[in-house]
């Protein structure tokens, strides 16, 4: 959700931690910025209207607090809020995952620039990032949500989830408000009622909110793409794409593709139509082991199309 100066929280809080997030660039922080923009859950997340930050709630050992991240010249300048100085390490490591810092641009476009779809698309965006989360299970949560339905429906989904689920902040600041629903506030919750939405999805979220109080390591590193998708289609109401998608963005896994996502499919459309999925999956097979990336530059790619027409 984007606001305006007068919403906006400063970057720099008054006693904030401040942290540096390097990385190898080049860096498109406009991209990734975008698509933080167009996914910003209301109450939870902003991006400045006309100014590069990004602005989250957090709750860490009981404490919520707020981070902002912009561009830097050396780096990510990271701004850090209620959140206690011991527990600065491992926000970095989990800002590092969201905003995909360790990646390293030139290993993947040498990789993709084989496919002459794909070419083009690498060399116009050579430090496209592959989002992560922040938190796992609301990356779970939104991936479900945004089954069927397009992602402003979805974001508009997340927006009722927190209003009504979500634990108000002690302090709000412009347009943070609240903190993500945990597990423990979902797992018995009439979600599909709350947000008038299908019950299978209402109750594929309580699902995923029962599976994350029994396994706390339901987002823990898997040993492979396969073992992943098979722990979060065991969920009730998660298919394999979605799985896909969840592994991707919680578990920042570079080879995951959800190969029955409409956007990746027409994104590859020819004059002759689109492919199948199948189609998808043999030709991605070149894209190994980065078929996460050559994914997100089909969507900016599709969506820069849509937003053309």
């Amino acid at each position: 959700m984007t606001y305006g100066a007068a919403e906006r929280p400063p970057f720099v809080f008054a006693g904030a931690i401040e942290r540096r997030l390097l990385y190898r660039p080049p860096y498109d922080w406009a991209a990734i910025r975008a698509f933080l923009a167009k996914r910003a859950i209301r109450g939870v997340e902003t991006v400045e209207a006309d100014g590069p930050a990004y602005a989250r709630t957090v709750s860490l050992a009981g404490r919520q607090g707020i981070l902002t991240v912009q561009p830097g010249d050396d780096g990510l300048r990271v701004g850090l809020r209620g959140i206690d100085s011991a527990d600065g390490p491992a926000v970095t490591a989990r800002l590092r995952r969201l905003f995909d810092c360790d990646a390293d641009p030139a290993a993947i476009a040498a990789c993709l620039a084989g496919d002459p779809v794909l070419a083009p698309l690498v060399t116009a965006r050579p430090g496209l990032r592959l989002p992560g989360a922040w938190d796992p299970f609301e990356t779970g949560c939104r991936a479900i949500l945004g089954q069927q339905v397009s992602v402003a429906a979805a974001i508009g989904l997340a927006g009722k989830l927190v209003a009504v689920f979500g634990t108000p902040l002690a302090e709000p600041v412009g347009g943070l408000t609240h903190i993500f629903p945990a597990p423990e506030a979902l797992v018995e919750a009439d979600v599909a009622l709350a947000l008038n939405m299908p019950r299978a999805r209402g109750a594929a979220i309580r699902a995923l909110a029962a599976a994350a109080l029994a396994d706390p390591d339901l987002f823990a590193p898997a040993e492979s793409l396969e073992d992943a998708v098979l722990r979060f289609t065991a969920i009730r109401g998660i298919g394999p794409s979605t799985a896909q998608y969840i592994a991707m963005r919680a578990l920042k896994l570079p080879d995951a593709l959800p190969v029955g996502d409409v956007g990746l499919l027409r994104a590859l459309e020819t004059g002759t139509g689109r492919p199948s999925p199948a189609e998808l999956l043999a030709r991605a097979e070149a894209w190994r082991p980065y078929r996460a990336y050559a994914a997100q530059h089909l969507w900016a790619a599709d969506e820069a199309a849509v937003k053309g027409r």
